[in-house]
């Protein structure tokens, strides 16, 4: 305890990236709250470095106590909007380029698979296919291909 008390600044930032790290990579930059906590820790363990704060247990619980909640108070809403922008742009894969011929006719009520890396995938398209057809994969479901003629 001793060596935590002599060295009070440089604990405070390792156990500020700590936070940091177990909240990015960890969590998954979910929560905020030990990014807040990490963030304080890091401040006030290098302004006790820099001899601008005392050294003592006391000063770092106040000091981080009233950094974590400014912290929270002025980042809370920008880092929430940042996380909520999704991008709902498709993502391409190796299934994109996958053309093969309809061996039945497809339509809106019929329930034809077509086996594709060892899985069954159910065939659904917005027009009636004819079998023979040659189709190209344009869409992709949970087990289902949207196809179209080629």
């Amino acid at each position: 305890m001793a060596f935590l008390l002599e060295h009070l600044a440089q604990t405070l930032v390792v156990l500020g990236i700590a936070c940091l790290i177990v909240e990015v990579a960890v969590l998954g930059f979910a929560t905020f709250v030990l990014f807040f906590l990490g963030l304080s820790l890091v401040i006030s363990g290098g302004l006790m470095y820099a001899g601008m704060l005392d050294q003592t247990w006391l000063t770092a619980l106040w000091f981080n106590a009233l950094v974590t909640t400014l912290l929270a108070v002025f980042l809370w809403k920008p880092l929430r909007r940042m996380q909520d922008v999704t991008d709902d742009k498709e993502v391409t894969s190796d299934f994109a380029e996958l053309t093969f011929t309809l061996e039945k006719d497809l339509n809106a009520e019929s329930r034809i698979f077509h086996t594709y890396s060892g899985i069954a995938w159910q065939l659904k398209s917005k027009q009636p296919i004819t079998a023979g057809t040659q189709v190209k994969v344009v869409k992709k479901e949970v087990g289902a291909f949207w196809v179209e003629p080629n």
